[in-house]
């Protein structure tokens, strides 16, 4: 028989086949895409509003004190709102309450546009941080609960992308009309109530309660004392230069569209340099790559207080260095907090962190306006230039204290939302949070049984 008579065994050639990459990641958003709209809307909203308030305050002619106070009306209603929110929420469920905060905020905005006067904005402020806070938190705690394990890491960017893009969105708003007038009080109003409508519409079930956790600020200076004071100085910094970065770019002669860009150039800087300045942290000893970053914020900060950059292109491109040095290192911090935490405790922890900052953000701004005010714009980043010295200087003492983590098994660095935005239900869906999770090594007794997978955390006391 001839070679073509022979049988040949049949071969199953099995192809397995994966869905490309971009199918599977809409597979992902596509069941959250109302909630990603929704806060996407409002922090489009929250954007106009945030920088609107400082330019236009300052057109109206308040004092940079007053203005200072104004950030610190928002860190105060920002940090009750985080207290609050999560009993109102257990009270009248998510919708309801979402819908009540972002209305509040709606008509917040609107009475700032009837009352012009800075005491009246110091207080409307707060009740705008703490609608906004509220919102957030319920947002969050939503996409939270229809997170997986698989996709909880990919939610969690998505979304950190969605509200950069949203928030910078809303800030470059302001470049495109003048700031006198009704027009953005108005625009900012029509973003709040539409941010209400793709949670109300949505089928999306509700999630369980959001629930709440102690922060004992004892352990949390006992676990890393780099960390908790250093989120406070952190604070003070970010919370200043938010609220007064624009009076800045006013003080020194820059239009209403060129502050615009540069607010939003420091918040892209930071975006881009965090994820490497974290890689590199997870090589060294995250207090150096600290120590590293803030001696460069000294020096851009020293710059821009003697060169006070008048030209728009010197003054974005300074600024833009300048965020990429202050905004990746409330990442750092958490990160090296959770090097030494125990693998169920980084929400306890780095809730008390989010505490610790809020407290620094309520102080900073008001700090920040008396340095304007001795010493002229540049007094801003003069102070600026201080805190960083004394973040240098406390983190090189106790690293004479504590060796570096290098026996301990430590976790990659993970990007965090920027402190103004982060809220408690962020942290519950860090994928850090996930992981720490404990699995029972052994069947545990069904009274036992809900304790061994605790909800995430939506509360710091």
């Amino acid at each position: 028989m001839g070679t073509a008579d022979k049988a040949v065994p049949s071969q199953s050639i099995q192809i397995r086949t994966h869905p490309a990459p971009l199918v599977h990641m809409a597979s992902q958003l596509i069941p959250v895409a109302a909630l990603l709209m929704g806060s996407a809307l409002l922090l489009v909203a929250g954007g106009i509003h945030g920088l609107l308030l400082p330019i236009r305050g300052a057109i109206e002619g308040f004092s940079t004190t007053e203005l200072g106070l104004i950030g610190t009306g928002w860190a105060v209603g920002f940090v009750l709102g985080c207290l609050v929110v999560p009993r109102i929420v257990r009270r009248v469920g998510h919708v309801r309450a979402y819908g009540v905060m972002a209305s509040i905020a709606g008509v917040v905005i609107l009475l700032n546009l009837l009352i012009i006067s800075p005491w009246a904005w110091i207080g409307l402020r707060a009740f705008s941080g703490f609608c906004f806070a509220g919102a957030q938190m319920i947002v969050e705690s939503w996409l939270n609960e229809r997170c997986t394990r698989e996709n909880r890491g990919t939610i969690f960017s998505v979304y950190q992308m969605v509200n950069f893009a949203a928030s910078t969105a809303g800030q470059l708003l302001l470049a495109t009309a003048p700031a006198e007038g009704f027009f953005f009080f108005v625009l900012g109003a029509i973003f709040y109530s539409l941010a209400i409508l793709p949670s109300a519409l949505s089928t999306a079930q509700t999630p369980r309660p959001l629930k709440t956790t102690k922060v004992d600020l004892r352990s949390l200076f006992r676990n890393s004392p780099v960390s908790a004071v250093g989120c406070f100085m952190i604070g003070m910094v970010n919370g200043a230069f938010g609220t007064l970065g624009a009076v800045y770019g006013q003080k020194i002669g820059l239009p209403t569209a060129v502050i615009a860009f540069f607010m939003s150039a420091a918040v892209l800087g930071g975006a881009i340099t965090q994820v490497p300045l974290g890689k590199l942290s997870d090589r060294v000893d995250r207090r150096a790559v600290l120590i590293g970053v803030a001696a460069a914020a000294i020096v851009m900060s020293l710059a821009i207080a003697f060169i006070n950059p008048t030209q728009p292109v010197l003054a974005i491109g300074m600024i833009t260095l300048f965020g990429g040095m202050i905004y990746p290192m409330y990442g750092l911090t958490v990160a090296h907090a959770n090097d030494y935490a125990a693998p169920d405790d980084f929400v306890k922890i780095a809730s008390g962190l989010l505490l610790m900052s809020g407290i620094g953000t309520m102080i900073g701004p008001i700090i920040g306006a008396l340095a304007m005010e001795h010493l002229g714009p540049g007094g801003l980043f003069s102070f600026f230039s201080v805190m960083h010295v004394l973040l240098i200087a406390y983190t090189a003492y106790r690293m004479t204290r504590r060796p570096a983590a290098r026996d301990v098994p430590r976790d990659a660095f993970q990007s965090v939302p920027p402190l103004k935005t982060a809220t408690p239900e962020a942290i519950a869906m860090d994928p850090r949070a996930d992981e720490a999770k404990p699995a029972p090594a052994t069947p545990a007794p069904a009274a036992a049984a809900p304790t061994l997978t605790p909800e995430p955390v939506s509360e710091t006391r």
